[in-house]
């Protein structure tokens, strides 16, 4: 049987190296729950392996049960009934219901309410798993969150009404954000949040691009303060899909045809308040959508991953001028290019989920379980405003680098497969239309950028590459650390330029620092990862003289790509770099002019 955990060498590999026994530690609390839940882990052994047990059987399910209904998926679609409810196509239906037989709906919840207490680190894996499969199931299944949000926020009485079927996979749930004319600006959200006679609370108005807007439990932003403008005016409101919910339309879009996008109208609907009010925008929808934009990174991870495989089964089988196409110099560029890119992004993604998960553990603890010595408690205040932001910069980043990486990599998909890639028997177009929505919601990539270059040029960044740079590394890459080395001062000068020249200037500059700092991080995690403890093998090709037609050690395989993709890349932050530096403002200066004025459409 196939199995998408188990054939992916690369998951496999940085599941052991990134050491998921210290997040176990932090996310079991000393493993304290074993003593009230019998299948609780009672050690970091026993959490490694439900983990793995887990990700093995969620592979396994992928592979041979969702993943083969993926293109029906696609062309069946969703259907909206005449009584404003809507209908999933079968398939999603389907596996909708074996993903809650499995009992992994719970993912990250507590084992109070039924579920998995597992890291973030191991959700990311399972929902690129999931979406190498089926993208669109997992805009269902990542929906997780609102789960989560409802954990860190809601009363306990609410927790305890929406959480336990959560867990059991009973309902799914929707993030209820944007609106016609609110879409990244959610501060214009309008949609009227009142309080009738008895203090209860009530929704009115439309809400739009609602992914799995006819899920069971709806979050709500909507505006409390009618007299307040802006974010302060806003509140988080949960509510019960009913007859005062009526879903309007469901959008005809590109891809992702499996996840039904609606059009909600709130007819005076009775909701709960979740948390406090006016913090629904700036606490709580900000802490939702930066675990939604880590569960896109992982998405476009999983459709990159799909993408490559179809490329490079078909490169390898497919024969032109007598010889399989993977012989061609450019074909075999741009294979290895496409690989080297995915695993880069998996390096990022993995890396700020493990980050994700000790600031989640160490404000935790702080709240609930704080030290008693008073040196200890300060150090546990300072590493936790540390990570978190090293959170708020890695997030955003993570998101933009494997949105816009899928992207590139399904196109090459196509490119690599010629005319045959571009029909709808083969796999990639679908792919390709999947992808494509990946750099737009959550946030767009130029909104990602925003939010990513206020820690590169605040220091946040200058102190996580410098503790990368710290780390104990092989002696293979230590050139390849020189060169590093070369590309942080680049940047620290292109940081001082863009300060000078001020805010205006280093929004006009963001993708090109952004850009360089992935670049720097990954090189650092690739160099990381070929100095690995982790002792893995590596299957390569019949004819590779690397491995004589066997396997090869991961760390040595590791340094080749960590050489290949920061020797390639030093050029490219040099000219990043130097176009920073040239303080052009054109963009301000001539806009008019380059652009021309605005022309008249033609219907």
């Amino acid at each position: 049987m196939s199995n998408f955990y188990r054939d992916n060498d690369d998951i496999q590999f940085l599941f052991k190296h990134t050491e998921p026994g210290e997040l176990a530690e932090i996310c079991e609390e000393n493993f304290r729950f074993s003593t009230d839940f019998d299948y609780a882990p009672a050690n970091a052994d026993e959490a490694i392996q439900n983990y793995d047990m887990v990700l093995d059987s969620f592979g396994q399910l992928s592979a041979d049960f969702i993943a083969p209904r993926a293109e029906d998926v696609d062309r069946q679609g969703n259907t909206l009934n005449e009584d404003g409810t809507v209908t999933y196509a079968e398939p999603i239906r389907e596996s909708i219901e074996k993903l809650g037989q499995a009992e992994v709906m719970g993912f990250t919840l507590p084992y109070r309410f039924g579920g998995l207490n597992f890291p973030n680190l191991v959700y990311s894996m399972a929902i690129e798993i999931l979406s190498r499969a089926d993208a669109a199931l997992m805009n269902i299944f990542g929906l997780q969150g609102i789960a989560e949000t409802i954990n860190a926020f809601a009363l306990e009485e609410i927790k305890q009404k929406y959480l336990h079927d959560f867990s059991a996979g009973k309902v799914t749930g929707a993030m209820v954000l944007t609106e016609p004319d609110a879409g990244s600006d959610l501060q214009s959200v309008k949609l009227r949040a009142f309080q009738g006679d008895n203090g209860s609370w009530f929704l009115h108005g439309v809400k739009r691009f609602i992914t799995n807007g006819c899920g069971e439990v709806l979050l709500v932003l909507a505006r409390s303060e009618p007299d307040r403008s802006g974010g302060l005016g806003l509140s988080l409101f949960v509510c019960d899909r009913g007859p005062t919910v009526n879903i309007r339309r469901l959008e005809d879009k590109l891809g992702i045809h499996g996840s039904p996008t609606c059009e909600i109208f709130f007819d005076n609907t009775p909701c709960q308040i979740i948390g406090e009010r006016q913090r629904g925008l700036v606490t709580y929808v900000m802490s939702l959508m930066n675990g939604a934009r880590i569960g896109i990174a992982a998405q476009s991870v999983g459709i990159a991953e799909a993408a490559f495989r179809v490329a490079r089964d078909y490169a390898a089988t497919r024969k032109q001028f007598a010889v399989a196409i993977e012989k061609l110099p450019a074909v075999r560029d741009m294979l290895i290019d496409m690989k080297i890119a995915i695993e880069a992004g998996r390096a990022l993604l993995y890396e700020t989920s493990r980050v994700v998960d000790i600031e989640i553990g160490y404000a935790k603890r702080l709240k609930t379980n704080p030290p008693e010595d008073k040196a200890e408690a300060k150090q546990l205040k300072n590493d936790c405003r540390k990570y978190k932001r090293y959170a708020a910069m890695l997030t955003p980043m993570s998101k933009y680098y494997c949105s816009e990486m899928c992207n590139k990599v399904t196109y090459d998909s196509i490119q690599v497969l010629g005319g045959s890639g571009y029909m709808r028997d083969y796999p990639c177009e679908r792919h390709a239309r999947d992808a494509r929505i990946t750099t737009i919601y959550e946030g767009t990539s130029q909104l990602q950028i925003v939010a990513a270059v206020r820690g590169v040029c605040s220091g946040t960044f200058e102190k996580f590459i410098t503790a990368l740079a710290e780390q104990n590394y092989d002696a293979q890459v230590q050139d390849l650390l020189e060169k590093l080395a070369e590309g942080t001062k680049q940047l620290k000068d292109s940081v001082t330029f863009v300060k000078e020249n001020g805010n205006e200037y280093m929004d006009l500059y963001g993708r090109a620092l952004v850009d360089i700092a992935i670049d720097l991080i990954t090189g650092f995690l690739l160099c990381g990862q070929a100095s690995t403890k982790v002792d893995t093998e590596f299957p390569v090709a019949e004819d590779s003289p690397a491995g004589n037609g066997k396997t090869i050690p991961m760390k040595e395989r590791k340094a080749m790509i960590a050489r290949r993709y920061i020797t390639k890349n030093a050029p490219r932050i040099a000219a990043l770099a130097e176009l920073i530096r040239t303080g052009d403002k054109s963009t301000f200066t001539d806009y008019e002019a380059l652009v021309g004025p605005v022309s008249e459409l033609v219907d």
